[in-house]
């Protein structure tokens, strides 16, 4: 004997699936557009100044060298350093100017203004585990001006020096010379987008320490002169003065080869794909608020798609829609691997589907109060 729904039974169930597949696919359609916005790869805004020798980064920018700055093996050990002029486009910023990289470790220096505060940091990896240092100067960029600043490092210490003058030394943290080997890249980071924005004026690399001398000597010539006045015994290994002022190479003073291209097209040096949770988990305000959106973001595909399944009598709904929550998840981060302005990694997968869950949650509390406010629905 087979069992026959009333037709206006059956054609309400109808309508209620057909609401619900529709408000499923929308929920669906913006998440996707969320994840993957913009779908092209945009242009590259780093520009010439115009009133002087110099490069501005706005937005989605970088230059990156031509080649790969080497030592030879011997010098691996000794000391080295690295001078910049700039100038902050925001004072409230956190993003990287300089960056150097090579292959399996992207993350290898890494200069960065963290807001108000200069950020020096290096990672080395250690098979599955990256141990990364960090060392911050307070308040070099507080004020809305250009500066110059300095960093020697050598056997003992490496000493920060701002506009010529030194404001700290730290002992427990040494950049050698293979620290400023591999691909450099400037108004950004390797691996994953971190653009900043401001103008730089020039940039300098020495595989040696420079001492307290040299440093208020360079400043002095820079600021003066435009450019270090260096010596050979100073193993001066790239020099960008920045006065090309057209086209999209920015020379190395010090020597052929090494320039710095600007890309026609805003690209990210070594793309991570899906980088390990456990190398992107941070304390930081920007990591707790990313994973709280990508929390939120998913609640609304885990309570539409679980309610779906349910006027569609699926078994095991629930186990459906957490595998479906996760999979959408698993698609947005691989595609976002082949978009420079998104990040690929493996932290929005669990937050994403922790928000599935509560969303699958919310259904017994949300549910009657839709079903008050709009009868037939549910």
């Amino acid at each position: 004997m087979s069992w026959r729904w009333p037709a206006g039974q059956r054609g309400a169930d109808l309508v209620n699936r057909g609401i619900w597949s529709f408000v499923c696919l929308a929920v669906l359609a913006t998440i996707l557009t969320l994840g993957l916005w913009p779908f092209h790869v945009p242009a590259n805004d780093a520009a010439w100044l115009n009133d002087r020798s110099g490069l501005e980064f706005r937005g989605t920018s970088t230059a990156i060298s031509s080649g790969v700055l080497q030592i030879p093996k011997s010098g691996e050990e000794s000391g080295g350093s690295l001078e910049i002029w700039l100038r902050p486009g925001r004072i409230w910023d956190s993003s990287t100017f300089v960056a150097f990289c090579s292959p399996g470790n992207p993350l290898q220096l890494l200069l960065r203004q963290s807001q108000t505060d200069l950020e020096i940091q290096t990672t080395e990896n250690h098979g599955w585990r990256a141990a990364t240092v960090k060392l911050y100067v307070n308040d070099v960029f507080r004020k809305a001006r250009s500066v110059f600043v300095t960093i020697a490092s050598g056997a003992q210490e490496t000493s920060i020096y701002v506009d010529g003058v030194l404001v700290i030394t730290a002992r427990q943290f040494r950049l050698s010379a293979k620290h400023f080997t591999g691909r450099l890249v400037v108004g950004d980071s390797p691996g994953q987008q971190d653009s900043w924005r401001g103008q730089l004026f020039g940039l300098a690399v020495y595989h040696r320490e420079l001492k307290p001398s040299q440093a208020i000597h360079h400043f002095l010539a820079w600021t003066r002169a435009g450019r270090p006045g260096t010596v050979e015994d100073e193993r001066n290994v790239a020099l960008y003065l920045f006065d090309e002022r057209a086209g999209k190479v920015a020379h190395n003073a010090a020597g052929p080869g090494l320039d710095l291209e600007i890309p026609k097209k805003y690209v990210v040096v070594d793309k991570i794909f899906l980088e390990p949770f456990w190398r992107e988990f941070s304390l930081s305000r920007n990591y707790l608020a990313a994973a709280l959106k990508n929390i939120v973001g998913f609640i609304p595909l885990g309570f539409c798609f679980y309610t779906y399944l349910k006027t569609l009598r699926v078994k095991r709904a629930r186990l459906a829609t957490v595998i479906l929550g996760t999979t959408v998840s698993v698609i947005i981060e691989v595609l976002q691997a082949y978009l420079p302005t998104r990040d690929s990694g493996t932290t929005d997968i669990f937050t994403n589907t922790f928000g599935t869950w509560l969303g699958i949650a919310s259904y017994n509390v949300v549910s009657p109060i839709l079903a008050r406010t709009f009868p037939g629905v549910f």
